[in-house]
């Protein structure tokens, strides 16, 4: 999908194409227009403008093979602010291209553009994208899908077809207008009015037999399933009535294939799963439903869409699957431990085994004064205690430039008061530290970081996003981390390996990583609600010894402040 750009770009466009087209051999260029714009839309008997890319809800995927270099120029139409996030591409030594607001970029203001220059090194399979400015990726999303290089197949039966499934949330009113609400009152804003598949919520909501996505299969073949979840919220069950569902890829990166009734997915994460047509020709729901084993009130409504088999009249009622039950946290623990690395020689699990750096992060919801809210104080949440405050430059352009004053790189490796994190809820002493503070790795260095859960106001399941990087999970529990006895059940063999992981309810979680990417990176909590309240930092990685292991120059075009 090769799509044309203004006239005014062409030139620049033009010579990065042919300079870039002359240094690869085995890949390809790929290039994209995305016109954020805002148009109206129709859902649940209600109609309200969206921004959205290229008018579309959910915006264009991106395809490419491994090894290509994709161009995507960003031309912001919209009253907004404007980055993109391309979720789950590690964009090594290219920060300048991630797309977190005032993290590696400041925001494309309307009416101007930036170009996105990124190249697929060493991954394949489903990642996506999203606007991470606000709360715009309510609307501003889609999946990308990378090919394996041409001539390598994938490590699991080719199948007949593949489609996208994204699932998603949608609200009758504005979104931002809700949040400004809830932030008012330091409260949470009021939840979403339905869950979508592909922006459709499905006919069990009003309004919407004409909004329901729909897919053909044929009788015995074999199709491949790439579900995104790009819900704001919600950690999310996902099952097709009367099918066996075969994981075979989770953020990208292959996994031992194994069969479940229902897959659970949260924000952020994607799974690749394969699906065969081998029940009777019919009708049958493919239904998605929030996961949530906390006393925290959620959109506990079904979306669904259809999985036809070819000659079957739309006439046939359709049959729902028999989804977990909302709670059901035993579900939830026992799918995560089946996922596992393919750890073949062609696609090894690189677990670093010796760890340079140990870091320990509490999670913890808080209360701090507000005089400007309704009730005098604010719902906040932090990691270590420190509630992270968004700057108003461009992190990575300050560490790159040298701007002092903009952040501090004493973000502690563990929390300065341990406590039972995991005991009776806490319900005092709730203020959190405000800070723009960062943690800094050595180039090269490998990283072991446990995510704890706490129960400051109450125990929740976290979903955490690392920018920059894919890690290991190599353990969780239920309860507190005991460092003496949980390492010894560590999986050094073929962790699973992902971009975003979830942190069990009043549990932990371990992962590692070889810090290996110069640069500034975001990690945050992948509940738009709590990113927003402040749980979320970045870690500087330093260059290493040659230019080859520092970061790139900034783009040209990179928006200013």
């Amino acid at each position: 999908m090769a799509l044309c750009f203004r006239w005014s770009q062409v030139i620049l466009f033009l010579f990065i194409s042919c300079t870039a087209t002359s240094l690869l051999v085995d890949a390809a260029l790929k290039t994209y227009q995305f016109d954020v714009q805002v148009k109206n839309v129709s859902r649940l008997c209600h109609a309200k403008p969206i921004v959205t890319v290229n008018g579309m809800f959910p915006g264009p995927t991106v395809y490419a093979r491994e090894g290509d270099q994709i161009l995507i120029n960003v031309t912001n139409h919209a009253q907004y602010n404007m980055s993109i996030h391309w979720h789950g591409l590690k964009q090594f030594r290219n920060g300048w291209a991630d797309g977190p607001a005032y993290i590696t970029q400041c925001p494309i203001q309307t009416g101007n553009s930036y170009t996105y220059n990124m190249t697929v090194t060493g991954q394949r399979g489903t990642l996506w994208w999203h606007a991470h400015i606000l709360w715009l990726r309510a609307t501003v999303y889609g999946a990308i899908v990378i090919m394996p290089k041409e001539g390598t197949p994938f490590p699991f039966p080719q199948p007949y077809r593949e489609a996208n499934i994204v699932l998603g949330e949608w609200w009758n009113d504005d979104v931002e207008t809700i949040v400004k609400q809830g932030n008012k009152l330091g409260l949470p804003p009021q939840m979403s009015d339905a869950h979508t598949i592909n922006g459709k919520p499905g006919p069990l909501f009003p309004c919407s037999e004409k909004h329901t996505f729909a897919m053909e299969v044929q009788s015995g073949k074999t199709y491949l399933l790439r579900i995104v979840n790009a819900a704001l919220n919600d950690e999310l069950f996902f099952a097709i009535a009367g099918h066996t569902l075969t994981v075979v890829e989770i953020d990208a990166v292959y996994t031992k294939p194994f069969t479940t009734t229902a897959i659970l997915i949260a924000p952020g994460q994607t799974t690749n799963i394969l699906v065969t047509a081998d029940q009777s020709p019919g009708r049958y729901f493919m239904a998605a439903r929030p996961f949530m084993d906390a006393p925290v009130p959620v959109d506990n409504k079904t979306a669904t869409a259809i999985f036809q088999y070819k000659g079957i009249p739309n006439t046939v009622l359709p049959t729902l699957p028999q989804l977990p039950a909302p709670n059901n946290t035993n579900f939830a623990l026992t799918y995560s431990s089946k996922l596992k690395s393919l750890n073949t020689p062609q696609f090894p699990a690189n677990v670093p085994l010796k760890v340079d750096r140990r870091l320990f992060y509490t999670i913890g919801l808080g209360q701090n004064a507000c005089p400007n809210c309704l009730n005098g104080t604010q719902l906040t949440a932090s990691l270590n205690n420190i509630t992270f405050v968004m700057p108003k430059t461009g992190l990575l352009q300050a560490h790159y430039f040298n701007i002092p004053g903009v952040f501090r790189t004493d973000f502690p490796d563990r929390p300065l008061a341990p406590f039972n994190y995991t005991g009776a809820p806490l319900t005092a002493n709730l203020g959190t530290t405000l800070g723009t503070r960062l943690s800094k790795l050595k180039f090269n260095s490998t990283v072991e970081l446990v995510l704890q859960d706490t129960n400051l106001l109450t125990v929740e399941s976290h979903p955490f996003h690392l920018h920059g990087f894919n890690f290991f999970v190599m353990g969780s529990g239920v309860g507190n981390f005991n460092p003496k006895k949980d390492p010894g059940n560590f999986n050094l063999v073929d962790p699973p390996e992902r971009n975003t992981v979830g942190v069990p309810t009043g549990g932990w979680t371990a992962i590692r990583f070889r810090a290996d990417n110069p640069g500034v990176w975001f990690m945050h909590c992948h509940l738009e609600l709590h990113t927003m309240w402040g749980l979320k930092m970045a870690f500087v990685v330093e260059n290493g010894k040659s230019a080859e292991e520092s970061i790139l120059p900034p783009p040209k075009d990179l928006p200013p402040c």
